[in-house]
């Protein structure tokens, strides 16, 4: 049964990545195709549309099977909850086709589906028992409509990018483009840090430290000493560290003082690691293409209407934003209160999604009482999910906080 939650897992993953292909050929491949260019979108879009159904429906499967075999809901840990994320992603772009029928919102929200599957897979995979503070029936309740919220909050950031790249003049440098190409870099940001995982996996390459804990009365003296194991080459290491295990390098710097715990070191090395990549990945892309991305993406969008994306991207967040509250919010205090004895304890999480919830309070404040429609809006769906990838990158990979379960 595991073998078979695997192999459906790849199989989505794989057919994830096909339908983007299509996606793009639907808007790109217009010039080279004897059809008119909505013929030549619409066929292309109903082709990577049933890819994706099939792929969805495999990652489905794989959710289902995981689900028996553990006995549990399998969203307890990242793996799992970014798997989880990656299914509302798609189920949010396929129920937007459906009403919308613009296909090519796909080449945007189909290649954030892949990414976040990609990224899941970079945590252990492990099935463990739960943790007794997650071993609740409101672990089904919260998580799910959490990720649910922000999965339909993504398309809306997929939609929001969209129109900011068919609608920003790329002629000539401005603070618009600017911005524009960090939001890019942001996502790529975890594209780079999945490739590195990836070319680090080997166990022979980890390295090992040993470092002392003193006692929280007295810092003067030593508790113990603990090891941690670090998967990605040591950038930083833990204060006082010493090497038990060598690894491909020798650190630059020690951590923070103020970064507390046995994992903060480890978790700030990959916090590095990830933009380091990131940087990288964004910079190669645009030696290839020899000018920023939005402006080679841009005369690809050029025949899509940018008032039907602004409209998808409200609609999507006009949708994810009452399941986010519900979910990340009003059942996330219900289960504090029973698991904790409080409703509120301004945890990094809590405060983050607090954060997540203001910020798009306010964007439909703006949008339906002062008018801020088209560019102005799109710019908030964009900034939005961008903190949602700080709470789902920054604070569980580098915070310390009752959350933390979740940082694998």
């Amino acid at each position: 049964m595991i073998q078979i939650s695997s192999n459906l897992l790849l199989m989505a993953f794989v057919l994830y990545l096909i339908a983007t292909i299509v996606f793009a050929v639907a808007i790109t491949g217009k010039r080279w195709s004897n059809r008119d260019a909505k013929a030549h979108q619409a066929r292309y879009a109903k082709i990577g549309v049933g890819i994706t159904v099939i792929g969805f429906l495999g990652h489905l499967g794989q959710f289902i099977i995981r689900w028996i075999v553990s006995g549990r809901i399998p969203t307890s840990n990242m793996f799992e909850f970014i798997s989880f994320l990656s299914i509302c992603i798609v189920a949010a772009f396929l129920l937007l086709y459906y009403i919308y029928k613009l296909g090519v919102l796909g080449a945007f929200a189909m290649p954030l589906a892949a990414i976040m599957l990609a990224y899941a897979s970079v945590f252990p995979k492990e099935i463990t028992p739960l943790i007794p503070s997650l071993q609740s029936y409101w672990l089904k309740i919260h998580v799910t409509t959490a990720a649910l919220g922000e999965g339909i909050l993504a398309v809306g950031f997929a939609a929001g990018l969209m129109y900011l790249i068919r609608t920003i003049p790329q002629i000539k440098k401005s603070a618009s483009t600017f911005w524009l190409e960090f939001s890019i870099s942001v996502v790529l940001m975890m594209v780079g840090f999945i490739v590195v995982s990836a070319s680090f996996s080997s166990p022979s390459l980890r390295t090992t430290f040993e470092f002392p804990v003193y006692d929280e009365n007295n810092p003067a003296i030593v508790k113990n000493m603990q090891q941690v194991e670090y998967k990605l080459p040591a950038i930083v290491a833990p204060q006082e560290y010493k090497i038990i295990k060598e690894g491909p390098i020798k650190p630059l710097f020690e951590a923070p003082t103020f970064m507390h715990g046995k994992d903060a070191a480890r978790k700030f090395n990959t916090m590095i690691w990830s933009v380091l990549s990131g940087v990288v990945f964004y910079g190669l892309l645009r030696l290839i293409l020899r000018k920023r991305i939005a402006a080679a993406i841009q005369p690809a969008l050029e025949d899509i209407d940018p008032e039907l994306i602004d409209e998808i991207s409200y609609r999507a967040i006009a949708i994810g934003y009452p399941i986010f509250t519900l979910g990340a919010l009003v059942f996330a205090m219900i289960w504090a209160n029973e698991a904790w004895g409080r409703f509120w304890g301004w945890d990094p999480k809590e405060t983050w999604a607090l954060i997540v919830w203001l910020f798009y309070s306010v964007y439909l404040h703006l949008r339906l009482s002062k008018g801020w429609i088209g560019e102005k809006s799109a710019w908030m769906a964009v900034l939005g999910f961008v903190i949602i990838l700080v709470t789902l990158v920054v604070v569980n990979l580098v915070i310390v906080g009752l959350h933390s379960y979740a940082g694998a």
